[in-house]
């Protein structure tokens, strides 16, 4: 009976970071630049009902020397007409989770977790959301992980 009573307090933290955070209802893992040459566009479809809230997360990992701005491109269609355009910075964020920034000389190292924003649905439908990743000319920029998380 002990390892049941452990193993229900260990659940009650998990569920309760769904309530706090919200849960996960699809991942785009972009992780790559899309350039001129080389567009890498990820997209999810989802069935959403009228006022749902989805919102946008950004879990990056990614090191550069300088400044290195980044950003991504969402478009959402609602039931295949597009709907609305965002273009969201990963590093502005109202909430942050497992953030580690390291900077020293010029070099950066930084990876997080974080809420960029919301998307409210007007009306019950198929939403897809399509995501690419741009970013400022650096060479040094290295992408380890840039993916966009919907979450409701």
């Amino acid at each position: 009976m002990p390892k049941l009573a452990v193993a229900l307090l260990l659940a009650v933290p998990l569920s309760a970071c769904d309530s706090l955070f919200g849960k996960e209802i699809a991942r785009l893992p972009i992780n790559t630049i899309s350039t001129p040459s080389q567009d890498v566009v990820k997209e999810a479809a989802l069935q959403l009902q009228k006022g749902d809230e989805v919102a946008l997360w950004s879990d990056m990992d990614m090191a550069y020397d300088g400044d290195a701005p980044v950003r991504f491109q969402v478009q959402v269609l609602q039931n295949g007409t597009p709907y609305q355009e965002l273009e969201v910075d990963p590093t502005e964020k109202n909430v942050t989770v497992g953030e580690v920034k390291t900077s020293f000389n010029g070099k950066t190292k930084w990876r997080f977790t974080g809420k960029n924003g919301t998307v409210t649905v007007p009306q019950t439908g198929t939403y897809t959301f399509k995501a690419r990743l741009i970013a400022a000319a650096n060479p040094t920029l290295r992408i380890k992980k840039a993916e966009l998380v919907l979450k409701k």
